[in-house]
């Protein structure tokens, strides 16, 4: 089963396909795919309503998909967590995990387009594993079930403009992450328990030469280390977004050119679906606007 959002920027509609591939339109439960509807059951009660045929069948058509989750109060982010990527960027694998964040307005549909910002050079990919959270955390002990709170997976884009983050932070991530349109997310949210977040092939392409390849297997910290660790730390709220890391063979490596206009990123997380984004130059203060 895997829920989807479609339409114009910020008028997506809420849509659910089975694994027939047959598409069901969910407003009859749920205006929108939120917090809100995750947090009452929503994934339940859309397969009580898919089972019971309660939801008309529709063709989509040729439509723009948006982001598969609306409105995520925040988008956690894990640094670091592929060791063979810590090496690339000059770092030993962290001993806790490493927490950043996205602006959560950053988030856009997976075939939109990035634009870099204005006077970037060194603008990166990553492929990442996304957690959607339906319910929050709090203080887990290592005998809990921190999948328990996890409504779904997604694959998700980090860009990462690098001068920012690294050589203008002020010690501080974010600033590098949180640029507008920098967080390519979907297509698909596909159900927890559908999912072994441990067990998914990740990869990325630039203008179709591979740049990542790897396995979430390969994670320092698993999705329920990061979940435990985050509830003991800081608050997650139902709908929000978790970023897992990004495995080696991003820009920052030195062995690839930076994202340039006219470049294209394909990305795909088995099982969760593929991305593609056409990257654009940001217009200047004296050049056009779009």
């Amino acid at each position: 089963m895997e829920f989807f959002r479609y339409g114009p920027a910020g008028a997506e509609r809420p849509a659910v396909r089975d694994e027939a591939g047959t598409t069901y339109d969910l407003r009859a439960i749920t205006g929108d795919i939120d917090g809100a509807f995750l947090a009452a059951d929503g994934i339940e009660r859309t397969r009580a309503a898919l089972a019971a045929g309660e939801l008309p069948a529709f063709d989509l058509g040729e439509v723009r998909i948006g982001a598969p989750i609306a409105r995520p109060q925040a988008v956690s982010c894990i640094g670091m967590n592929y060791a063979a990527h810590a090496a690339e960027s000059g770092a030993a694998p962290p001993s806790v995990p490493v927490l950043f964040y996205k602006h959560p307005g950053t988030v856009v549909g997976p075939d939109d387009d990035v634009v870099l910002p204005v006077g970037s050079t060194r603008s990166d990919w990553e492929v990442e594993l996304g957690v959607v959270i339906k319910d929050t955390p709090r203080h887990l002990a290592d005998g809990d079930d921190p999948l328990a709170y996890v409504a779904g997976y997604v694959t998700a884009n980090d860009l990462s403009e690098r001068a920012s983050q690294l050589e203008h932070s002020g010690g501080q991530w974010s600033k590098g992450k949180s640029a507008e349109t920098f967080c390519p997310v979907g297509p698909v949210l596909r159900p927890a328990d559908e999912v072994d977040p441990q067990a998914l092939r990740l990869r990325s392409w630039v203008n179709g030469e591979v740049r990542q390849d790897s396995t979430t297997a390969d994670m320092v910290f698993s999705v329920a280390e990061i979940i435990r660790h985050l509830s003991r730390h800081v608050y997650l709220a139902p709908g929000d977004l978790v970023l897992t890391g990004t495995p080696e063979g991003v820009a920052l490596s030195g062995r690839f050119p930076y994202l340039a206009g006219g470049d294209v990123m394909d990305l795909e997380i088995e099982g969760l679906g593929h991305q593609r984004q056409r990257v654009r130059q940001a217009p200047t203060d004296d050049g056009p606007r779009p």
